[in-house]
């Protein structure tokens, strides 16, 4: 097929009709979408899982540990992983819209539990203490990654989960030890990076974990910290050293290994964090920079927009890193053709849709879109961008040039009343000529950015902006996406709609905020005034003293002129 294509774009271009170029579209398979998301795919990922779980801890059994035999363990581990998949399937919403999310949590908790019994038979066979084999022990790996990649709610889930199911992994008289600390630890890692943001916090929370495993190995008495304090033998102090060394080795040594592995596991599963979304949202990309030089307009909108879905979005509970970012470059399309954008035209300088028809300018406009996106795709912009690019406007009509055609053809059907044109002559309007290609806003950050996109742009109008005037005008603008159909497809409830409204009202009545007008030369001219009439008032003075003396009034100093030089008799009565 790509051939097929290619050979016709070459006879269209041979016959001057076609550039002979692609535009460049996003490349999702039909077939991997429908993977990802398909039911039955995900129910298989359930049950390997459980048979897997079962399967670990039945070889672990098998081994020689004491207690239960090795098919009853693996019973145990199956019927946990069951109640571990169900728990998934009630709770957890936005990890089974993808099968790939799926896989990421049931098997990250998987390969904890591998790693949990390779350090047990590592621990065995060098004989290390107790206390060593449980503070070697990475508690928070599957909960660091779940708690950055999926939520706080999925690293909580995998907590809970990794210690019930590895307790069956460790011998009978150490489960409560295990259960408690590994439990505590991963809550705590989960906890810490619910809203992560910058790679440190990845750091911190392996310092918090490292300290509560080493707090909790004291008070459950694996280090005696009394014979300690009462003078310990050196083998209890380096006991005490290792513990603490292996505590906080393993816990930081951990997050150091999740921070560097993030953008592998990002691109893998077409995740994308808060801290990659920061550094996407570099005023230094070169898009943006283009945009500064090439359409400013353009890029201070984009700018405002920025502020008002982040707040916006922040409000709600949506992701405000990405509702930041996508309106960074949810207008880059308008760097083909800058000038025909009311934002980049100055003012009283030529609008160069005076000269087109309106459907020709209706597709200019609707045609920024479609640039937006093969920019994106060029410069190799996150997905969640390029989707907001396409559904930032929806299928909205393009109302001016809609109106305006109206009108022009209202003016031709009155001249064929008169008789001054042909019936047949009249043009043809069709409104699909006039919307945008679509699709609507799927998500809750686009239509956040779809509205603060519209409430922007029509906020320009608004000649002396009050409260009042705000209000009704975002009012206006969000039931009219409402009742367009506009925002039908994505999750933002009636409450969440309410605050959104709220959000831009305050936004935009501290950006439109008037400014008191500075009196800079007053106080100038009050000086300059209050000089002339303190010289007017010598000079008064100084005559009235002269009548009074009966002498006359000092003349006018004689001037020099280019006929009539200064002599020396004229320079000395100037002098005097």
């Amino acid at each position: 097929m790509g051939f097929i294509d290619a050979f016709k774009r070459w006879r269209l271009a041979r016959k001057g009709m076609s550039s002979g170029k692609k535009r460049r579209v996003q490349n999702d398979s039909s077939v991997s979408v429908s993977l990802d998301r398909s039911p039955w795919v995900r129910f298989t990922l359930y049950l390997l899982f459980c048979v897997a779980a079962a399967v670990l801890v039945l070889r672990t059994l098998a081994a020689g540990d004491e207690g239960s035999g090795p098919l009853t363990g693996a019973l145990y581990a199956f019927f946990l992983a069951l109640s571990a998949v169900t728990v998934v399937e009630l709770n957890h919403p936005t990890v089974i819209e993808r099968n790939s999310r799926v896989i990421l949590l049931l098997f990250g908790i998987l390969g904890q539990l591998a790693l949990i019994r390779a350090v047990a038979i590592v621990a065995g066979l060098n004989s290390y203490a107790p206390v060593l084999g449980l503070l070697l022990t990475p508690f928070i790996v599957a909960p660091m990654i779940h708690a950055v990649l999926l939520g706080g709610r999925g690293g909580v889930f995998s907590a809970v989960y990794v210690s019930l199911l590895g307790t069956l992994l460790v011998p009978d008289a150490d489960k409560a030890l295990f259960l408690t600390v590994s439990l505590l630890c991963g809550l705590v890692a989960a906890l810490t990076l619910r809203k992560t943001r910058r790679r440190v916090q990845l750091l911190r929370a392996g310092v918090y974990a490292g300290i509560m495993a080493l707090l909790l190995s004291m008070i459950f008495g694996q280090i005696e910290f009394g014979k300690l304090v009462n003078g310990g033998r050196p083998e209890d102090w380096k006991l005490l050293g290792q513990a603490v060394a292996a505590a906080l080795g393993v816990s930081v040594g951990t997050s150091l290994l999740v921070s560097g592995f993030l953008p592998v596991l990002e691109g893998m599963f077409k995740l994308t964090t808060d801290i990659s979304w920061l550094e996407l949202g570099d005023l230094n990309h070169k898009l943006l920079r283009r945009m500064q030089l090439e359409a400013p307009g353009t890029f201070h909108h984009s700018l405002v927009v920025a502020s008002l879905a982040e707040s916006a979005a922040e409000a709600v509970g949506a992701n405000a890193a990405m509702c930041r970012v996508c309106a960074y470059f949810h207008d880059v399309g308008k760097l083909n053709k800058p000038e025909y954008f009311i934002e980049n035209q100055h003012e009283g300088g030529e609008n160069p849709h005076d000269s087109l028809t309106p459907t020709m300018s209706a597709l200019i406009i609707i045609a920024h879109v479609k640039d937006g996106v093969d920019l994106a795709i060029k410069h190799h912009l996150n997905p969640r961008v390029i989707d907001v690019i396409r559904e930032h406007h929806g299928d909205s009509l393009v109302s001016y040039f809609y109106r305006r055609a109206q009108e022009q053809k209202r003016a031709e059907i009155d001249k064929v009343e008169k008789k001054l044109e042909n019936p047949e002559d009249l043009p043809k309007i069709d409104q699909k000529n006039f919307r945008y290609p679509g699709p609507t806003p799927r998500t809750r950050e686009s239509g956040i950015i779809s509205l603060a996109d519209a409430v922007e742009s029509a906020s320009r109008s608004l000649k002396k902006p009050t409260p009042a005037k705000i209000r009704a005008l975002v009012e206006d603008i969000v039931e009219t996406r409402i009742c367009d159909g506009q925002l039908d497809n994505c999750d933002l409830t009636i409450r969440d709609l309410a605050v959104v409204k709220d959000m831009f009202c305050k936004t935009l009545r501290s950006m439109l905020h008037s400014r008191i007008d500075y009196p800079k030369d007053e106080e100038k001219g009050r000086k300059s005034d209050l000089e002339q009439r303190t010289m007017g008032g010598k000079k008064a003075a100084e005559e009235k003293s002269a009548k009074a003396e009966g002498a006359k009034p000092p003349a006018p100093k004689p001037k020099a002129t280019a006929t009539q030089p200064v002599t020396g008799e004229a320079a000395e009565s100037a002098r005097s």
